[in-house]
């Protein structure tokens, strides 16, 4: 079974008091396959997220975790030869349906990278604002009035209220990360998908993350990738194990972390590879 360290933490993280079984299923995944060209990353993998849930997918390097999540959002489709097959079904629609724009799927589902990437020659007040300004958006009052709210989710407000027409290049790693967060929430999506999103941050930025997602799940569903066992245990409702392109194991992360059904999910958070 897993380290006494990583029970405690999943009973210290606990669910907020909520009944994880009356949460309704936000997107369904059907039989995914996907890869490049003619080598096959991801096969045959089927879960369902749930709404106002953190999802932790957790996994070697080299599992497809990282395709996996940008298939959910149609971003993995945009690298050459790369190909997708299954369902991914989202308000009742297969979102890789041929008929259904990638970009109205991207507003819908929002994407947060491993490193942060603001537009280096944005301010802090356009960066959050780029989104809203290419969906048609152009009353400034209405700009500014979301900006500060979407940074203010992004409990970054405080910190750089008088910072906002500088570069969003000028801000700390941890604050560009949130910078990036508050710019994704901006367009109102439905779902949050987070790439690692501490893995270049320093221990206090990673615990300033950290809370701001188990928050975010009071309005969004939110699918967060990574390495780290302590942080999935932390902040997820559910948790999926992948390896070699398969989910091998899904379900709570109470369950996942104390209670493994599969022999090689408890190798792997035990810590005998991986």
């Amino acid at each position: 079974m897993m380290s006494s360290d990583l029970v405690e933490i999943v009973r210290n993280a606990g669910s907020d008091g909520r009944s994880l079984e009356t949460l309704n299923d936000k997107l369904i995944v059907e039989d995914l396959s996907a890869g490049f060209g003619k080598k096959t990353v991801l096969e045959k993998i089927s879960a369902t997220f749930k709404e106002h849930a953190v999802t932790a997918l957790i996994g070697p390097s080299g599992c497809g975790k990282s395709t996996f999540i940008r298939c959910l959002n149609r971003m993995h489709e945009v690298v050459p030869g790369a190909w997708a097959q299954g369902r991914i079904v989202l308000d009742n629609e297969n979102i890789l349906s041929d008929e259904i724009d990638p970009v109205s799927v991207r507003r819908k589902i929002g994407m947060v990278f491993q490193r942060p990437n603001p537009f280096p020659t944005m301010s802090v007040l356009d960066n959050v604002a780029a989104g809203l300004r290419l969906n048609g958006t152009k009353d400034r009052k209405l700009i500014e009035s979301i900006v500060n709210e979407n940074l203010r989710q992004a409990f970054l407000l405080e910190e750089i209220g008088d910072r906002m027409h500088e570069s969003g290049a000028s801000l700390s790693g941890g604050q560009q990360q949130r910078l990036c967060i508050a710019r994704a929430l901006a367009v109102q999506p439905e779902i949050i998908l987070m790439d690692e999103p501490c893995s270049a941050l320093d221990p206090v930025a990673t615990a300033k993350i950290e809370e701001l997602i188990i928050k975010l799940k009071d309005k969004y569903t939110v699918i967060i990738v990574t390495h780290n066992m302590q942080q999935a245990a932390r902040v997820s409702d559910y948790t999926g194990f992948l390896y070699l392109g398969r989910l091998i194991e899904f379900g709570t992360t109470e369950q996942i972390f104390s209670n493994p059904h599969n022999e090689l999910t408890e190798r792997y958070i035990s810590g005998k590879f991986g």
